[in-house]
């Protein structure tokens, strides 16, 4: 069975692989990248399954998905993302993914996701898909907007003009968003709405 990952983060795909390769995967090749990763089908020839990281270069969004599947001559093409909502998990499948891979996933239950989904069938992790999306309709309008500045770089003072509130306002607005996001700080939280679709 072949199996192609293609992920920017080196250490992610190396990982992958190699728990791959430990449970019996012979033919596991990898690449950074989705231009690299269609060059690769292109040249070998079309993969039993294509892993691609839904948020690396090349991807822009649910593109990349189509893009692959018809370069992988039909073969199951899934995501892989270490932050990804449920109905966007829901629209990739909808839209012909063979599945999606959580980066956090045990690599007993990696291998028999690959293996599922090479047999044609979809998969998704039950407890991922049961879960509420986190955070997307539990912000206020207000808190949107709020996000929404952070998402544009724009620092506290300047949320705070453009919306006509206090600062103080908009300092308890981002720790409030940070705490409903899970987010370390601002950066991790703007990090987190584009990686959810949340605005």
């Amino acid at each position: 069975m072949r199996v192609l990952i293609a992920d920017d983060h080196d250490l992610v795909r190396e990982a992958i692989a190699s728990l791959l390769m430990q449970e019996g995967f012979e033919a596991v090749e990898t690449v950074s990248d989705l231009g690299e990763a269609i060059a690769q089908v292109e040249q070998s020839g079309a993969f039993d399954l294509v892993l691609l990281d839904y948020k690396m270069p090349g991807m822009n969004g649910l593109e990349g998905l189509a893009r692959m599947k018809a370069a992988n001559d039909g073969k199951p093409v899934a995501l892989l993302s270490g932050n990804m909502s449920r109905a966007a998990v829901q629209d990739a499948i909808n839209q012909g993914a063979a599945g999606f891979v959580p980066k956090t996933i045990a690599s007993i239950s990696l291998s028999n996701a690959v293996k599922f989904m090479i047999a044609g069938e979809i998969f998704a992790p039950y407890n991922f898909m049961q879960e509420p999306d986190s955070a997307a309709g539990n912000l206020s309008t207000r808190e949107t907007e709020v996000l929404r500045g952070l998402c544009d770089g724009l620092s506290n003072k300047e949320i705070a003009r453009n919306l006509d509130l206090q600062e103080a306002t908009i300092k308890l607005h981002v720790k409030t968003l940070c705490g409903k996001l899970e987010a370390r700080n601002r950066t991790h939280a703007a990090m987190i709405a584009r990686d959810q679709n949340l605005l």
